[in-house]
């Protein structure tokens, strides 16, 4: 069984946890998941496009993420999460922590932070090894590509982290 922390709404963890997906948050608690945008040396971004038997959002495009587990920090969630679902190890790459969002879901239990990296690296698609419990494919993808994905709403999240595919 997997379990969550749950923390405050200042972000501070409150020492309780809950199991996973347990949805039972009350308006003023929350979980801690992490997003890891990853990047090539030349401005592309790896994207994988989720499997159709997925509750939510199925078919959708989608960076790799998930929730922390319990104990674990946000840095340790976003290695293991990019690891499990891409094959990359990103560790020592450029990059790391960009922001924080919030996201609340009022009586549905279900509000949480989202940590947003990001990682660039030298890789090519014969590097990635998706999940394939996880996604139906993936594609390194220009900024302009993940956009469309977005115009047609079939891409997670964006809004919220667009700015994680910016660079300065």
């Amino acid at each position: 069984m997997e379990y969550w922390d749950i923390y405050d709404k200042n972000k501070k963890p409150t020492g309780r946890r809950m199991k996973r997906n347990d949805w039972c948050l009350k308006d003023d608690e929350y979980h801690l998941t992490v997003l890891g945008v990853v990047a090539t040396l030349d401005g592309r971004f790896l994207i994988t496009k989720r499997v159709m038997s997925k509750n939510w959002a199925p078919g959708w495009w989608e960076v790799s993420g998930g929730a922390c587990m319990a104990g674990e920090k946000s840095e340790e969630a976003v290695y293991r999460e990019v690891k499990e679902e891409t094959g990359l190890n990103v560790r020592g790459w450029e990059g790391g922590y960009l922001f924080t969002y919030q996201r609340e879901n009022p009586g549905e239990g279900d509000n949480y932070f989202v940590d947003v990296y990001r990682f660039v690296g030298d890789f090519d698609e014969k590097d990635v090894h998706y999940q394939e419990s996880e996604a139906d494919g993936f594609k390194i993808a220009t900024i302009d590509e993940i956009r469309h994905l977005a115009n047609q709403g079939i891409f997670l999240h964006y809004d919220s982290i667009k700015r994680a595919f910016e660079w300065e």
